[in-house]
């Protein structure tokens, strides 16, 4: 995916949109770009290799003077990282800049019909054909750029948020939608354009959400006005935007990723604010009040999800077939969209997704819709496409994440998926009225249990010193703690790139533990729960074979201590509990180990926030 960012008004722009993008950069960060139309009426396109910092090196001493502009920091789809291939790209005249995020899937063909027409193309990316294609449009048919756009946005195929300058008309924006996010912030007399609400919160809480194939005319003074593809008129939905300033910063922390992780017991209490009681005796969702029949007589649950989603996915089908007793079934949802699952109308299917945008899941979510089942999202980002396109849902209201590597959207998701289970086991009167009370009250308790767990940062970081040799590493865990071994190999992947894999525990003799050896770190959630005996039994057979093992135990164990080379003591919690205690400490080493070895944890190499494109 790819940072947007726009403002036309009666400030410098410049300064604007180079604060954005830096706000944006956790969207993509391999180049940047901004186009700017000065008082003369000239276009000044900036771009550079590299990031938004170097983009800001690149300007010193040019014409960035303008109140108009827009600005673009990538995350290469087509055409590989370079100045050629950074947005905004303009049109053969030069009277046209456009900046995109998304794919034009059928960029090839429309480029070959530009070029017998003599267009000629500077670039390797999609995104040059279609401002090309827009002016092809404008020129030969004497179109405003409003119609230009329409005309041209119908007759590409793909996924897009766009927006256009013509150095002709300054006084206006032109932007469109279609499976990528955009929204219009409304100021005083001014607009700002944006990828997400982080840019914008600055200056207003003021916005619109465009929606599939609308685009919006965005001029100073004047309303806001929206249209689809036909030109027929829609009326914006104006929502005010819930998001601190102080959220978007470090806060003192050296990384955004850091402060996410230290951020978890506050954001799990947010979570569960208003939904469980203050006596902590009862879960309320208004989803399930509201939607009760629909979920109660379903005879099966799928989660659709991607990534560290997907990995909390699985928690889910824990959680809800053992409180709930109904069959659960856990998607990729790149796989599902395109293997012709079988769906029907008393089927309910869970989406998954930090952001609400990503594109496979978005997907998912269509096509469960066409089966007739019944789609509740869950999500972090208000206002974006998976709840707007859901019957219902819950948001895990955890703040902003700008780190690339999710930590605190994913114990926030697995906190809506055990508060979801509970809730509905209630209604189906398939969980004991004790144990209920009990899971309730020692979920209230996790925010405090984290904090005790967070007080051993020191120690990680001094243990993560051993592991920056490793090459490889294996995570193993059993029950609800497997996924969370998933889920730390992937967050070691992501921020340090050392290669780590993910086990139940009990599959280890069935091919892994060929690998053991003294120079292979394993990591063991070794929790005092139903599974002990057996993880301990692990334990023993990689230690025969001289593996280095790190345990995570329950604070007061003493048998697995005295095997373990290493040995991180949590508190003791409910087994079905346990992924939001032992998850911390997975991601602290995994921040440690990429800090040590010199990596940057929050904009690691090739990856992207959230992926709105396929």
């Amino acid at each position: 995916m790819c940072g947007i960012i726009g403002y036309i008004g009666k400030r410098k722009a410049f300064p604007i949109l180079i604060k954005g993008l830096k706000r944006l950069e956790y969207r993509g960060y391999d180049s940047a770009g901004v186009a700017l139309i000065n008082e003369k009426h000239e276009m000044n396109v900036y771009k550079t290799k590299g990031k938004v910092s170097d983009l800001e090196e690149f300007v010193a001493h040019k014409d960035i003077t303008g109140s108009v502009g827009i600005a673009h920091t990538r995350w290469a789809t087509h055409g590989e990282p370079c100045q050629v291939n950074a947005h905004p790209h303009y049109s053969s005249s030069g009277n046209l800049a456009l900046i995109h995020n998304g794919i034009i899937e059928n960029y090839a063909t429309l480029k070959e019909k530009l070029k017998l027409k003599g267009y000629q193309f500077r670039s390797g990316t999609d995104t040059e054909v279609l401002v090309q294609l827009i002016e092809f449009i404008q020129d030969s048919k004497q179109l405003p750029l409003l119609t230009a756009v329409e005309i041209a946005l119908r007759s590409v195929v793909g996924a897009y948020a766009i927006a256009v300058l013509d150095r002709r008309y300054p006084d206006q924006i032109i932007a469109a939608r279609k499976s990528s996010p955009l929204v219009v912030g409304i100021g005083e007399g001014d607009f700002f354009l944006a990828s997400d609400a982080s840019p914008i919160i600055e200056y207003t809480n003021k916005v619109v959400y465009l929606d599939d194939e609308e685009v919006a005319i965005i001029r100073p003074d004047e309303e806001l006005k929206i249209v689809n593809l036909h030109s027929v008129e829609i009326t914006p939905e104006v929502k005010t935007v819930d998001m601190e300033l102080s959220q978007l910063e470090k806060g003192g922390y050296p990384h955004f990723m850091l402060k996410e992780i230290f951020e978890q017991p506050n954001c799990l209490n947010d979570c569960m604010r208003g939904r469980v009681n203050t006596g902590a005796d009862n879960i309320v969702l208004s989803a399930i009040i509201d939607h009760k029949e629909q979920l109660l007589k379903a005879r099966r649950f799928i989660i659709v999800a991607c990534g560290t989603s997907w990995h909390a996915g699985l928690i889910g089908k824990h959680l809800i077939e053992n409180f709930c007793r109904i069959p659960v079934e856990v998607e990729y949802a790149s796989e599902f969209r395109y293997r012709n699952p079988v769906i029907n109308g008393q089927d309910v299917v869970i989406a998954i997704s930090q952001s609400g945008e990503t594109a496979d899941t978005l997907a998912a979510v269509e096509l469960a819709r066409k089966h007739g089942a019944f789609i509740y999202g869950i999500c972090n980002a208000v206002g974006s496409s998976i709840p707007r396109s859901t019957h219902t849902g819950s948001y895990i209201h955890v703040g902003p994440e700008i780190g690339v590597a999710s930590t605190k959207a994913f114990t926030g998701q697995v906190t809506v998926l055990t508060m979801l289970a509970l809730c509905l086991a209630k209604e189906k009167h398939t969980i004991d009225d004790a144990f209920y009370l009990q899971l309730v009250r020692e979920l209230s308790l996790i925010p405090e249990k984290m904090k005790r767990v967070l007080e051993m940062d020191t120690k990680i970081s001094q243990l993560s010193r051993i592991f920056t040799y490793a090459h490889n590493f294996l995570y193993l865990g059993r029950g609800f703690n497997y996924p969370v071994a998933l889920e730390g190999a992937l967050k070691l992947k992501e921020i340090s790139y050392i290669h780590a894999e993910g086990y139940p525990a009990a599959e280890m003799k069935h091919g892994p533990i060929a690998l053991i050896d003294a120079e292979m770190p394993v990591v063991v959630l070794a929790t005092r729960n139903a599974m002990y005996e057996k993880i301990l039994s692990n334990i023993q057979e990689i230690k025969a074979r001289k593996g280095k093992v790190i345990a995570l135990v329950t604070e007061g164990d003493e048998e697995i201590s005295r095997l373990a080379d290493d040995v991180i003591e949590l508190p003791k919690t409910i087994e079905c509990l346990e992924p939001l205690i032992t998850t911390i400490p997975l991601q602290l080493l995994a921040y440690h180990i990429a800090i040590c070895k010199g990596k940057d944890v929050d904009q690691p190499r090739n990856l992207a926030k959230s992926v709105t494109v396929e």
